[in-house]
C-alpha cells in the first residue's frame, strides 16, 4: 500500500508526537473537555443539521416519582446510583429461545441463502417471532431496563419496555432470592431459576408468589403503568418481604400474557395473529423472548468461519446465552446480587472492572435518543434501498450503536473519530471485538470508532438510515471528548457504499476515507437507473469530483461476486482521471468476504492515521445532488467547506446534478501537481488467512506551490442557480474580482457582506 504521506495530508502522528501527547495528558487530563467536540467555527458549519441538533428527549430514559438515578446507556451493565440499582439491557435482543430452525413465516431470513441479503450477518440466535397483530409491534416484550429501589414501607421495581402498545400484552416475573435447586417460574413460563419468590406483573397487575409452593402474599404488590414513559412500576410491601440490608439475588424474564387463560402465551411453530412463532424443536418451549442480568453475552467473530457460529450460532444481537439458555428452560446463569445495603447508604457505585459493571473502554453496545419514532416496535415487512427515505427496519426512538473507547484514555486534545459503516445483512456489531474496529480505535493516540445501526440491516445511509449515523456522532460527541479535526469515515460493502455517498456528501467533515469491497458505479449516486449516454464512469466521476481533498485507500476483491472487479477499476480510474489522491489494492484471490474473515486492517489504519480535516482548502470542488436529501430527516447536501447555499437551476429529471468549481487566491497557495499514476503490489499479513496478494494503483499530489495572495476568486458553475461563499473562509475581502464561468443565470451572495451578484444574464 502506498505509504501515507505521500498523500499529502496534514499528519500530526509520530513517535515523537505521541511521546508529547502523553505528558500533555499527564500535564493537563481535562484540556480535551475544554473543548467543542463538533465543529464551533464560522459558517457554514460541516455536515448535516440533525448533526447539530439539541438532544432528543425520549421518555423511556426519563424518571418520574420514586426515581431519579439516570440510565446507563450500556447495555450489558449495571449500576448503583441514587439509592437505585439498574440494570441496562441490550436493545432488539428480544428473541426467545434457540430452535431447532427459524418460523418459515420470519421475513427476516432470506430464503435463497444471498449473504448480501436479509439478515445473513444480523440474524437473531433465539428463533421466536411475533403474532402478527399490529399491538405486538415485533418488539412487545423487549426490555430495555429494570430498576429496583427500596422504599420506607416498600421495594420499588421499575420495568421500562422499548415499545408498549397495550401494557396487558406483556408479562414479567421476578425471581428473587435464592433456593437449593432452581424453581419453575410460575403461570405457565415453562423456565426455572433458583428463587425463594415470583414476583410476576403484567398491566397494572401484580402477584408474590412463593417459589416453593406457588402460594399467593398478602397484600398483593401495587402495580402501575406509565404509558408514556413504556414503565411499569411494582411496589412490595414490606409485610410480605422486606430485603433488609442483604444481598439479595435476583433474575427476570419478559415474554406474553394470555388473558383468557391468565397465564404466559407460548409460541409455535409459525406466529399467527394471537400467537407467537419459532419453537421448532423445542419439547417445552419457554414463553420468555428477553431475559435481564446478562452480563457475560459473547461478541460476535467474524473472523470464524461464516458458515459456522457466525450463521448457525449467532450473536450479532448479544443473545447468544439467552437463546441457548432458554432452550434449556434454564435461567440460572442470568441475574444480579443487589446489595440492599448499598442502596440504603446510596452508594453511588459504577462497579468498573466488574463483569457486571459499567466499561470505560474497549467495544460497548450504546444506547441513542433519537429525534425519529416513525411507529413503535420493529417492521421487517418492507425492504429498504437506495436513493428514498425508507424508515428502516427498527422504527422506535431508542436505537443501539457500537462504539470503541480507546483503552488508553482522552489524549488531551481529544479523541478521534472514525465512522465504520456496516454492511448489508449486517448489524451495528459487524465489527464488535474485531481488529478492524481496535486497529481503528488504537491508531495514533486513539480514535473513537462507531457504527450505528442505521436503522436496519439495509438502509444504505439514505434517509433516516443516514440521519442515525449523525445522530450517533452528536451523542458520542456530549458523551466523550472529541477533536473536531480528527475525522476519518470507512465501511466493508454496504459500509464501502456509504463511505462514498457521505464523503461526497460531506466533504468537510473527513480527512480521509477507506472503503472496503464498497459497490461502485451509478447505483452510488442517483437512483438506479439506465447508464446515461457516455456510460456509467462518466456519471461516476461527476460526484467524485466532491473528494477533491479527500484521500481515498480503496480496498477491493478481484473474485467479488457481489461487487464486480470491472465497476471498481471504472472507479480507480476515476479518481485516476480526475488527478485526485487515491491508492487502489485489487486482492487477486479475494471474494467478497475474505477481507472480513481475514480481519487485517493494519495497514488501512496507517492509512487513516492523524490527520486533520482540511476546512478551507484554497480550491473546492462540489456536485449537488438533491436525489440524496431528506430535509424532514436534517440531511440536505447543499455546502461544502466556504461554499453554502448551492441550488440548482434545473432540479427535474429523477436524479438532477450541479457542479460548482470554486478556486480562491487569498490563500497564496496554486494547486498542487498530480503526480505520475504508480502501479505497485504488496502482500497483507497478520490476519486470519494465509497471506493475501495485491496489485495497487496509486496517485499521490506533490507539495501545492506558493503563489501571490490576491483578492480573486474564480468559479465556474454547471446547473447552479445561486450559491453563498464565506469571504472570511475564502480569505477574500467583500469586494474581490470574481472571474466565472456558468451556463445559466447564477447569483452569488458574498456573506457578511450584504451583496448578491448576478452572472450569466
Amino acid at each position: 500500500m502506498a505509504d501515507a504521506g505521500t498523500f499529502g495530508g496534514v499528519s500530526r502522528w509520530g513517535p515523537r508526537a505521541a511521546a508529547l501527547a502523553a505528558c500533555a495528558l499527564a500535564a493537563a487530563p481535562s484540556a480535551a473537555a475544554a473543548r467543542s467536540s463538533l465543529y464551533s467555527g464560522p459558517p457554514p458549519r460541516p455536515g448535516p443539521a440533525i448533526l447539530y441538533r439539541k438532544p432528543a428527549r425520549a421518555p423511556e430514559l426519563t424518571n418520574a416519582g420514586i426515581w431519579h438515578a439516570r440510565p446507563i446507556l450500556i447495555s450489558g451493565a449495571s449500576a448503583y446510583r441514587r439509592g437505585e440499582f439498574l440494570y441496562q439491557d441490550y436493545l432488539y435482543d428480544d428473541h426467545g429461545a434457540r430452535g431447532a430452525a427459524r418460523d418459515p413465516g420470519d421475513p427476516r431470513q432470506d430464503p435463497g441463502g444471498n449473504t448480501a441479503s436479509g439478515d445473513a450477518f444480523s440474524a437473531p440466535n433465539g428463533t421466536y417471532t411475533y403474532p402478527t397483530a399490529p399491538a405486538y409491534a415485533n418488539n412487545a416484550a423487549d426490555l430495555v431496563e429494570l430498576r429496583v429501589k427500596p422504599l420506607r414501607r416498600a421495594t420499588a421495581f421499575r420495568i421500562t419496555f422499548n415499545t408498549m402498545k397495550e401494557p396487558d400484552l406483556v408479562a414479567t416475573t421476578i425471581a428473587i432470592g435464592s433456593s437449593r435447586r432452581p424453581r419453575e417460574f410460575p403461570y405457565g413460563a415453562n423456565a426455572s431459576a433458583p428463587a425463594r419468590y415470583f414476583l410476576t406483573v403484567h398491566g397494572a397487575r401484580a402477584t408474590l408468589l412463593r417459589a416453593r409452593d406457588g402460594s399467593a402474599l398478602r397484600p398483593a404488590p401495587v402495580a402501575s403503568v406509565d404509558r408514556r414513559r413504556r414503565q411499569i412500576q411494582v411496589l412490595v410491601p414490606h409485610r410480605v418481604w422486606d430485603p433488609g440490608r442483604r444481598t439479595v439475588r435476583l433474575a427476570a424474564g419478559a415474554g406474553l400474557w394470555d388473558a383468557a387463560a391468565d397465564r404466559y402465551l407460548l409460541p409455535g411453530v409459525s406466529a399467527t395473529r394471537t400467537r407467537p412463532g419459532g419453537a421448532i424443536g423445542l419439547a417445552k418451549p419457554t414463553a420468555f423472548f428477553n431475559v435481564a442480568f446478562r452480563y457475560h453475552e459473547p461478541w460476535p467473530d467474524i473472523s470464524q468461519d461464516v458458515g459456522t457460529s457466525t450463521v448457525s450460532d449467532p450473536s450479532w444481537w448479544r443473545d447468544r446465552e439467552q437463546g441457548h439458555a432458554l432452550a434449556r428452560n434454564d435461567l440460572s446463569p442470568f441475574f444480579a446480587r443487589v446489595d440492599f445495603g448499598k442502596l440504603e447508604r446510596r452508594v453511588d457505585d459504577p462497579m468498573h472492572g466488574t463483569p457486571q459493571g459499567v466499561p470505560t473502554s474497549g467495544p460497548m453496545d450504546r444506547i441513542l435518543a433519537s429525534h425519529f419514532e416513525t411507529e413503535q416496535g420493529a417492521d421487517y415487512s418492507q425492504a429498504c434501498g437506495r436513493a428514498f427515505d425508507c424508515q428502516g427496519e427498527l422504527r422506535g426512538q431508542l436505537q443501539p450503536y457500537a462504539i470503541y473507547v480507546p483503552r488508553g484514555g482522552p489524549p488531551p486534545g481529544g479523541y478521534g473519530l472514525t465512522l465504520l459503516l456496516h454492511s448489508l445483512g449486517a448489524n451495528d456489531n459487524q465489527y464488535a471485538a474485531s481488529r478492524n474496529q481496535s486497529q481503528f480505535g488504537e491508531l495514533g493516540p486513539g480514535s473513537i470508532v462507531i457504527t450505528p445501526e442505521g436503522r436496519g440491516t439495509d438502509g444504505w445511509y439514505y434517509g433516516h438510515a443516514g440521519a442515525d449515523t449523525f445522530e450517533v456522532w452528536a451523542d458520542v460527541a456530549r458523551r466523550y471528548p472529541l477533536d473536531p479535526r480528527w475525522t476519518a469515515i470507512a465501511g466493508y460493502s454496504m459500509g464501502g457504499y456509504g463511505t462514498y455517498k457521505l464523503a461526497a456528501q460531506y466533504p468537510d467533515l473527513f480527512a480521509r476515507a477507506q472503503p472496503t469491497v464498497g459497490p461502485p458505479g451509478n447505483g452510488i449516486w442517483v437512483p438506479p437507473l439506465p447508464p446515461e449516454p457516455g456510460g456509467e464512469a462518466s456519471n461516476t466521476n461527476r460526484m467524485l469530483a466532491s473528494l477533491r481533498n479527500i484521500p481515498f485507500l480503496i480496498w477491493n476483491a478481484a473474485e467479488d461476486e457481489l461487487v464486480p472487479v470491472a465497476g471498481a477499476v471504472a472507479q480507480a480510474q476515476g479518481f485516476d482521471a480526475l488527478g485526485y489522491r487515491y491508492a487502489f489494492d485489487l486482492f487477486t484471490t479475494a471474494e467478497h468476504l475474505t477481507l472480513a474473515v481475514n480481519d487485517q486492517y493494519a495497514p488501512a489504519a496507517r492509512f487513516l492515521g492523524h490527520h486533520e480535516v482540511h476546512r478551507n482548502p484554497a480550491h473546492v470542488t462540489y456536485v449537488v445532488n438533491p436525489a440524496m436529501d431528506f430535509p424532514g430527516a436534517g440531511t440536505v447536501a447543499d455546502h461544502a467547506y466556504w461554499l453554502s447555499g448551492l441550488r440548482l437551476r434545473d432540479a427535474s429529471g429523477a436524479a438532477p446534478l450541479g457542479e460548482v468549481d470554486a478556486r480562491s487566491e487569498g490563500f497564496g497557495r496554486g494547486d498542487p501537481a498530480p503526480r505520475p499514476t504508480r502501479h505497485g503490489a504488496g502482500v497483507l499479513t497478520g490476519g486470519n488467512l494465509p497471506a493475501l496478494a495485491y496489485g495497487e494503483q496509486s496517485r499521490a499530489w506533490s507539495r501545492a506551490p506558493r503563489t501571490p495572495k490576491r483578492d480573486v476568486l474564480h468559479l465556474r458553475a454547471t446547473n447552479i442557480a445561486a450559491l453563498t461563499v464565506s469571504v472570511r473562509r475564502a480569505r477574500l475581502s467583500c469586494h474581490p474580482r470574481l472571474a466565472v464561468q456558468t451556463d445559466g443565470p447564477l447569483s452569488v451572495r458574498l456573506a457578511g457582506c450584504g451583496r448578491t451578484l448576478r452572472f450569466g444574464g
